[in-house]
């Protein structure tokens, strides 16, 4: 016996769109499911009808979206803020910091041994190390190293075997060579390489968990700082960083290696959230005119065309980032210590925002810089090769 009345063919017939569409009540579904048992030509009509669905609706990847993790979090973060909110200057740290996490927590134990190309510019040409994904953690692990140091936390980079006091830094802010110095070294590669040393033979994915814990060590510490924290001194060897610069020298750092790891594992991965991108960018403008001044020192840059006093107008740059995270500087080419301003501009450099960033991490060989360049040549060539000085290991 039929559960429900019978329906006319007509009516049946009207019902195939809809029960292909899954959108018929479980009465008019049990009706049409009936009478296709029955009739031919309703039966082929109704297979033709879910083909077509099926291309309509095609089906969706299991695999989560990356970003999920990171949308979530500031999700919670926006709902309810945190008790102990973490300064605006350890910022943009504390949020590359999250995205890698994110990235190492899933990837597989192979990935731990991919290679990755490390590439810095070291003044006067372009230079490059193949190591591991584990290796590039521990890297970043050591130089983080030094903003720990100036908050008191433990040091990750062991001091050297016992032996006679160092004689006096030098220039490099290491002891000459051969001389045992009296901690841990202070330059970031020379820091590299001892971790490197250190943790040889660990399992890998103890990198992750010594830079992870190291990394919300930082963010907690300076979450609790006083007041004046900011300002003090962090050391990296040839050149100082007040602490506030010194965690977006670390986020900066943070985002180049995690693209470096996310393109050896096939990893979707963004650039920073505008606001970080900008204030990275300008850390490495401010920075120019030392960085400029050095590069006369080591003999690789022509002399100063003035002598400057400080706070005198000098010859000045005019340095354009475009796109997201960017802006305007003026880059003062004679002294660090002169001013630089509109109306002493020289020359004129535009640069994108991601372009401006891969040469400052030495990814991209100044002679490459994607720029449009108006004015004095030697100004621009000073001031492209001095960005992609301030890359390193």
């Amino acid at each position: 016996m039929n559960r429900f009345p019978p329906r006319p063919h007509p009516a049946l017939t009207s019902l195939l769109g809809a029960w292909a569409l899954a959108a018929c009540s479980a009465e008019e579904t049990a009706a049409v499911e009936e009478h296709l048992t029955d009739c031919a030509s309703c039966a082929e009509e109704a297979v033709r009808l879910r083909d077509a669905v099926a291309l309509l609706h095609p089906e969706d990847s299991l695999d989560l979206d990356p970003a999920l993790r990171s949308r979530v979090l500031s999700h919670c973060l926006g709902r309810r803020p945190a008790r102990i909110p973490v300064p605006g200057w350890a910022a943009p740290y504390e949020a590359e910091t999250a995205r890698l996490d994110a990235l190492l927590r899933d990837i597989g134990e192979p990935d731990w041994r991919a290679p990755v190309r490390l590439a810095w510019f070291d003044g006067r040409r372009a230079a490059e190390r193949e190591v591991s994904v584990a290796a590039v953690i521990s890297h970043l692990t050591a130089v983080d190293g030094l903003v720990a140091g100036s908050l008191g936390l433990p040091d990750p980079v062991p001091g050297p075997a016992a032996g006679p006091p160092a004689p006096p830094v030098g220039e490099t802010g290491e002891p000459p060579d051969g001389a045992v110095p009296a901690g841990p070294p202070v330059s970031p590669a020379r820091r590299t390489e001892a971790l490197w040393t250190a943790e040889d033979g660990q399992p890998s994915g103890s990198a992750h968990t010594a830079w992870r814990d190291q990394s919300r060590a930082l963010i907690r510490s300076a979450s609790f700082a006083g007041e004046g924290t900011a300002a003090r001194s962090v050391e990296y060897g040839r050149f100082s960083l007040p602490l506030q610069d010194a965690f977006l020298d670390r986020a900066f750092e943070c985002w180049v290696h995690a693209e470096d790891v996310a393109d050896a594992v096939a990893y979707p991965y963004e650039p920073p959230a505008p606001s970080h991108l900008h204030r990275m960018i300008d850390l490495a403008a401010r920075m120019l005119p030392d960085a400029i001044a050095g590069r006369r020192r080591a003999g690789l840059a022509p002399p100063p065309h003035t002598l400057t006093a400080a706070g005198a107008p000098g010859r000045a740059l005019h340095l354009e980032v475009e796109g997201s995270g960017g802006g305007h500087w003026y880059i003062a080419l004679d002294s660090p210590a002169a001013r630089a301003a509109p109306e002493t501009e020289v020359a004129h450099v535009a640069l994108d925002g991601l372009e401006f960033c891969r040469l400052a991490a030495g990814r991209v060989e100044p002679k490459e810089a994607a720029a449009g360049q108006d004015g004095d040549p030697e100004a621009i060539r000073d001031v492209l090769f001095a960005t992609a000085s301030l890359s390193r290991l």
